[in-house]
Parts: C-alpha cells; structure tokens; sequence
C-alpha cells in the first residue's frame, strides 16, 4: 500500500491572515494552494469574499478559485472530488498540496476522508423551502433541521439559509442525515493542520477594518454589478455577508451606514460559528496566535520538523 499524500492545511477564522501564511508557505516550501473557501469558488465574487488578489495569485498557484458562475451553487458533494483531484495532480508533480480557508464543512470533509453523495439541486423543493423560509423566517427551518440532525444544524446555525436548505434537501434526497457522512477508515492524507487565531477583540476590529477598505475598493460597485448582471443580492451563494445587507440597501429597504454595520456585525458572528468547526482544544491543530504578527517563522519551522518526520 502506497504512503498517504502529505497534505498542509491552513485554517481558522475569517481575516485572521490565513491566505497571507498559505503563500508565504507554498513559496517556500514549493507548494501550491487549494481552495478551501465556499464563497471564493464563485466568479465576481472577487471583494466581498476577500479572495487573493492579482499580485497574490500570481505568488502562488492557486486551485479552485473562480470556478463557477454565481447563479450555479457549488455543493459539497461536487467540490470534494475536485479539491482531491487538485490534491492528487499537486502531490504528483512534486509539489506539496496546501488547502487553505476557513469554511470547517470544506477543510474536515477533506482531511478526515468524507463520503458525501453528490445530490443535484432539487428546484421544486428548493423552491418550496425558500417560500417557507420567506414566509415564516429562516429559524422555522432550522428547527425543522435540528429536529432531525441537531449536529449539522448546530454546525450550520440558524441564520445561514441557503445551507439549512441545502441540509434539508440531502436528507429529502437521501434520507440520510448530512452529519451521517461516512469517514475513511484511515486519514486519507499525512496531514499537518496550521490554525491561526488572534484575541477576538483584536480579530473583531481587524474585520470592521478590512470591511471599511473592501468599501473602499468598490464592494458596492461590485454588488451592483452582480445585481445588474441578474443576480440575486441575499439568495444562494450570494447569501453571504456583505452582498446579502448592500442588496438590502440597493432594494431602499434600509441605509447603507445600517447596511454596513449589519456586514460587521454579521462577521463577528460568523467568527463565532467559524471557532465551532475549529476548536481551540482540537489536539489535532498546530495553534499559532497572529494578534500582533503573522507567525509566518513559527509556523515554517513547525513545517520543517513534520516533513523531515
């Protein structure tokens, strides 16, 4: 039987640095980086879910990113094998594989070996279940969720809609509960996990600050055009922070000092929700705080000592 394909993974919370280290990281060592961000896999998308830059995607060969337009959501069940096949095909020519994000569904599935069927949109039930949650609020959904798979409802939370739907559509699919997915009876790769964290009033003002700057830099433009392109600002992909609370703003249904402020205070809480996928006490996370500095060293040479391992 061949060795397992040695496989890094950069994870942790939202704005905490992950996507500088990865690069710092691929560029030293000689690696190439996966995509492990459920936003970033969509074209357009390119502010609001801070994906690398033209300068930062040129540092380092990045895999998985604009793949899908935003109107064709991208499941988990389709993303897997095409993060494995990325793995595979890296791995093979010699370089070394780095996954690297912070959505805890996409980095677990991956590292401890899911089986996640590949369920194709149901849009009739799809549809039903957004008239429900438009009807009664998103919590009527998840409660049904809960009642039947606590474990993914808990994990997804009661405000993100479009996936307490999606749950609800596997299980429709399948009977089975998402939570259920089988997990390869070996790790399907050597991996060394890198989690970067920082104090969360520290990591708080870092988001309202990097939400100013992605004002800045045209986030409203960029909703406008995804809006002008048909889009919908607030459902499927475009469901997340950000583009859901500027659609409110652009639909005059409140201002866009009040569009801000709801973005902010929306990531913190996707922080929160973030550190229930990536536990502090998970023996399985190398840990490195970057509050002040990114640990750019430390983590190179913890690097060292488990590839020479």
């Amino acid at each position: 039987m061949s060795a397992p394909v040695t496989l890094i993974a950069v994870i942790g919370p939202t704005a905490v640095g992950k996507t500088a280290l990865a690069i710092r990281l691929a560029q030293r060592f000689g690696g190439e980086i996966v995509n492990a961000d459920s936003r970033q896999v969509y074209i357009g998308m390119d502010i609001g879910t801070a994906k690398p830059t033209a300068d930062e995607l040129r540092s380092a060969l990045h895999h998985l990113i604009d793949i899908r337009k935003p109107d064709t959501p991208l499941s988990l069940g389709e993303y897997l094998p095409l993060a494995r096949d990325c793995v595979a095909d890296i791995a093979g020519r010699g370089k070394l594989p780095i996954l690297c994000g912070g959505t805890g569904q996409y980095v677990w599935a991956m590292l401890e070996g899911w089986d996640v069927p590949s369920i194709p949109p149901d849009a009739d039930f799809r549809a039903g279940l957004e008239q429900r949650a438009a009807a009664d609020g998103t919590r009527a959904l998840w409660n049904e969720l809960n009642a039947v798979d606590s474990q993914r409802a808990v994990a997804i939370g009661p405000h993100n809609t479009r996936r307490i739907i999606r749950a609800l559509e596997i299980l429709h699919s399948t009977g089975e509960q998402v939570s259920a997915a089988r997990r390869s009876a070996e790790p399907p790769f050597r991996a060394f996990i890198i989690g970067l964290t920082a104090e969360r009033a520290s990591l708080y003002r870092r988001i309202d600050e990097r939400f100013d700057m992605m004002m800045s830099q045209g986030l409203l433009d960029e909703a406008r055009r995804l809006a002008g392109a048909g889009y919908e600002l607030g459902r499927g992909p475009l469901s997340g922070v950000g583009y859901t609370q500027l659609g409110q703003y652009l639909a005059g249904e409140i201002s866009l000092d009040e569009a801000v402020a709801r973005s902010k205070s929306r990531t913190h809480h996707l922080v929160r929700r973030q550190y229930t996928w990536f536990k502090p006490s998970d023996p399985r996370i190398a840990w490195l705080d970057a509050t002040r500095e990114l640990p750019i060293a430390e983590a190179a040479r913890r690097l060292v000592r488990f590839l020479a391992a």
